[in-house]
């Protein structure tokens, strides 16, 4: 469906009625009831309200025009929300083992790099016990490697002696290489990997066994985000293909919109895209189109556009239904606005107080369109000539409720 957006060319001009400062007499209103059931709703009442110049300024009526501007089609597509995936992380173990302790539950706030959980992990244990002994054999062997580099140089052992030598140094270095990267693929860092070795080393610096190789694994959060799910109980067993948690950053989404195809003509990748939720009918959320898909579905005749949502007061969930207002670059035409505040409710319809040639103050229904900040649009119901109240309407319909209430016929 399509609906029209206001690109506002010029300000309301407001035509100001003159008032003097003599007091104000009561108000003449007239009410004539039609009896005709098949006449349209606004042509049942015909209510009307003649005012002295006085009483216009005391309640503060300003008249105008409904003014024509320049407009844009905007389409109406439905969708729902769902995770940002680019911002989404589903976290599990790098190793088997049994959860020591969990820190982190559902809906927490977590930085990146926090910890989540810890894993006792023999396997984690061992690798940190290889890699120390393995660095510690991969010293010795630079030492011998290095002597005998320099014998050779000086012809005091033979070329295979040397080689011998070398060829043991390089292949401890490769292995040494290999069980640093599988404690990365763990979670571990360069500074921790350091620390680790310095500890080792301040022990053997008191001839102590290098033994410290610890089995608990920390978990980190890979990003700043919500925690979403978690399925993480201190004392569980767990497998490195078990997801523990997921944490999402919420504020932004993904809007997945369905466009018809009759529309794709109207829709282009920097098309203006408002996100709205009848959950809060008064807000607008700004979106930005990330994806167009290339292919329509054969059955519902449909094109995926995809959306950037902004979210920072996470009033916007995932799964929530919405719709998608896509602003066309095409198609422009003229519509008719009028303050918002001009527009009543009466009797449960929308109306407006038209001046009419006697001077009189006469009920108008009409049909609304689009709301633009203050203003709307008017499918139904005006003109250009219409002279309208813009300012005050709220105080005339009020008078026409004491008028009702008190059964008044007055002229």
């Amino acid at each position: 469906m399509k609906k029209i957006i206001l690109l506002l060319t010029a300000l309301i001009t407001v035509f100001a009625v003159s008032c003097s400062s003599e007091k104000s007499p009561p108000a003449s209103t007239e009410n004539h009831k039609h009896l005709s059931e098949d006449q349209p709703a606004e042509e049942h009442q015909h209510q009307t309200l003649k005012l002295s110049e006085d009483q216009k300024k005391e309640w503060g009526i300003v008249v105008g025009s409904p003014q024509k501007q320049t407009a844009q089609s905007q389409i109406e597509v439905p969708g729902t929300l769902n995770l940002n995936q680019n911002k989404t992380a589903h976290i599990s173990s790098f190793v088997r083992g049994q959860i020591e302790s969990v820190s982190t539950n559902l809906g927490d706030q977590v930085r990146k790099g926090q910890p989540l959980l810890v894993v006792n992990s023999p396997d984690f244990a061992q690798t940190q016990a290889d890699f120390l002994e393995t660095r510690a054999k991969m010293i010795f062997s630079q030492q011998e490697y290095e002597r005998a580099e320099m014998l050779y140089k000086e012809k005091a052992i033979e070329e295979k002696e040397f080689l011998k030598r070398k060829a043991e140094y390089e292949k401890l270095s490769t292995q040494l290489g290999a069980l640093g990267s599988e404690l990365h693929s763990y979670g571990i860092t360069h500074e921790q990997i350091d620390q680790l070795i310095k500890k080792c080393e301040s022990l053997r610096e008191k001839e102590y066994k290098c033994e410290i190789a610890e089995p608990y694994l920390p978990i980190l959060a890979p990003i700043s985000g919500t925690v979403i799910f978690r399925d993480a109980v201190q004392g569980q067993h767990i497998e490195p293909d078990k997801i523990l948690f997921t944490l999402s950053d919420l504020n932004t989404l993904w809007a997945e919109l369905e466009a018809y195809e009759k529309d794709i003509p109207y829709i282009q990748k920097d098309s203006r895209v408002i996100i709205r939720s009848s959950l809060y009918p008064e807000k607008s959320f700004p979106a930005k189109i990330i994806y167009f898909s290339e292919l329509i579905d054969p059955k519902l005749r449909t094109i995926q556009i995809r959306a950037d949502v902004k979210n920072k007061e996470h009033l916007l969930k995932p799964n929530m239904y919405i719709t998608g207002l896509i602003q066309s670059q095409n198609i422009k035409q003229e519509v008719l606005i009028i303050p918002e505040e001009a527009v009543q409710n009466l009797n449960g319809e929308k109306v407006v107080f038209v001046l009419n040639p006697k001077q009189e103050f006469e009920v108008r229904h009409i049909t609304l369109g689009e709301q633009i900040r203050d203003q709307r649009v008017i499918s139904k119901g005006l003109t250009e000539e219409d002279r309208i109240v813009v300012k005050g309407a709220f105080t005339l319909k009020s008078e026409l409720n004491k008028a009702d209430f008190g059964h008044q016929h007055t002229h």
